[in-house]
């Protein structure tokens, strides 16, 4: 869509403001730019400005959205289409608020406010996807998952299954869903959607390591059967119509593991792929972008060169990020509900079990961006930690931690609040691990916390802009 000429010169001076207000961000000391100062200015001084600058982008726009993984999921996203030779505009910054899409905006888009890219793929939180597709109908959706988050701001889970019912209503293309997610799948939810429904998911030997938020509280799995056949068809004519309720076959498969070597099924044939992403959780999320992207290059699509890319995607900042300290590997995982922190504490026994024992630290705040309530602590089973230990518990909430370890009976080698001084602790215990030869190290943390690791270990060794 070409802009007309008023349009054009509305999105100079939105521009213009939007790129100033950045600049007195970044004098401020809002990092690489900030988000939320010159997304604000974009937002009240222009609100046309989102639809009219993302609807140029010939192959529209592609939300991610869910509870956990999005950030990586998204960038995974990216990289697929960018190596079957698109040009792709992203949030990078991980901001993935309305305002925070505006302010990448404002990097990506020229001075005239054209955009030169063939498709958006924007990382949104659940909350903020609502407000998002009101002003801009996405061409696809990837719904990864809806566990128990921030429940100060979400809630009962059933209202942020809600939140993305409305996403899906508004995709105009194609829904894809988690086949294994209780919310997702049901028929209620997919039931009445007008756009195509794909699904992506875990084979029969793998399902049950991906519990559900309502198997963490009940251990019984509650979900409608998967099923084996197309959907049957039926609506008005020249309109997609509604997918039978059990029509969710995974178009995209994670069938077995064996370390990071893989089985995944696509439509209904099994390829092998050597994964350099650490975690289950993120070769589930490979899937999971790899049926998207299906779904967006539809006939286009070169499937060996996209197999190619899921074995090197990498992880997203503080997602299973690897940093070098020491000479040793220290681990970043992002905690920030039970069932993350449990594909978190998955993976590290699985690393455990190849690899030997690890130094962990267990950071836990409970800022805004993390949410306050921090009971989720007390539906997260430690017992994998028993043997080992937990080497120093750190952030705000450090005490509640060492609380909650200890009614698991795992050991506690120091509790320091100051996460710098956790920090040197942490280092000090894995080097005096194993008579000596040291240990590598893995700290589970929640978001802000992450962030303020991430920063003081930028001072002891290579550690790449989050904003990048």
């Amino acid at each position: 869509m070409d802009l007309s000429p008023a349009a054009s010169l509305r999105s100079r001076i939105t521009m213009a403001l939007g790129r100033t207000a950045r600049l007195v961000s970044r004098l401020r000391g809002g990092g690489s730019g900030g988000t939320a100062l010159p997304g604000l200015v974009v937002e009240k001084t222009d609100p046309g400005f989102l639809a009219r600058t993302l609807g140029q982008l010939p192959m529209g726009v592609i939300v991610v959205s869910g509870t956990n993984g999005k950030t990586t999921t998204t960038k995974m996203v990216v990289q697929l289409l960018r190596e079957q030779g698109l040009t792709v505009l992203t949030n990078r910054s991980g901001s993935n608020f309305v305002r925070g899409v505006l302010a990448s905006l404002l990097t990506e888009v020229d001075a005239g406010g054209r955009v030169h890219h063939d498709v958006a793929v924007l990382e949104l939180d659940e909350a903020h996807a609502v407000r998002f597709v009101r002003l801009v109908k996405p061409r696809h959706a990837l719904l990864l998952n809806v566990m128990r988050d921030q429940l100060d701001r979400f809630g009962e889970i059933d209202y942020t299954a809600s939140l993305l019912h409305k996403v899906a209503l508004a995709t105009t293309g194609s829904v894809v869903v988690n086949a294994d997610d209780p919310r997702l799948g049901a028929a209620s939810f997919i039931g009445d959607l007008r756009a195509r429904v794909a699904a992506f998911g875990a084979g029969e030997a793998l399902r049950a390591l991906f519990v559900s938020d309502d198997d963490l509280r009940t251990g019984a799995r509650a979900q409608e059967p998967r099923a084996s056949g197309a959907a049957k068809e039926a609506g008005e004519e020249g309109a997609p119509a509604p997918q039978a309720p059990a029509a969710l076959a995974p178009r995209v498969s994670l069938e077995s593991l064996r370390g990071r070597d893989a089985v995944v099924r696509v439509d209904g044939t099994d390829h092998d792929v050597a994964f350099t992403i650490p975690g289950i959780h993120n070769q589930l999320n490979a899937c999971a972008a790899l049926a998207v992207a299906l779904e967006a290059l539809g006939d286009r699509a070169d499937l060996e060169g996209l197999l190619a890319t899921l074995a090197r995607v990498q992880a997203a900042f503080g997602r299973g990020e690897v940093l070098s300290l020491d000479g040793r590997d220290v681990q970043l995982s992002l905690v920030k509900n039970p069932a993350g922190f449990r594909m978190g504490l998955l993976t590290a026994e699985q690393a455990v079990r190849s690899g030997g024992p690890e130094s962990v630290m267990i950071a836990i705040n409970d800022e805004y961006a993390d949410g306050r309530d921090m009971s989720w602590l007390w539906d997260v089973e430690f017992a994998g930690l028993r043997s080992e230990g937990v080497a120093v518990v750190t952030g705000v909430r450090a005490w509640d931690m060492a609380l909650r370890l200890r009614y698991d009976e795992v050991g506690i080698g120091a509790v320091e609040p100051d996460l710098a001084k956790a920090v040197a602790l942490l280092r000090e215990a894995a080097k005096k691990a194993d008579d000596g030869a040291g240990r590598p190290m893995r700290i589970f943390t929640t978001y802000t916390a992450m962030l303020a690791l991430r920063a003081h270990l930028a001072e002891l060794t290579d550690v790449e802009e989050a904003l990048t």
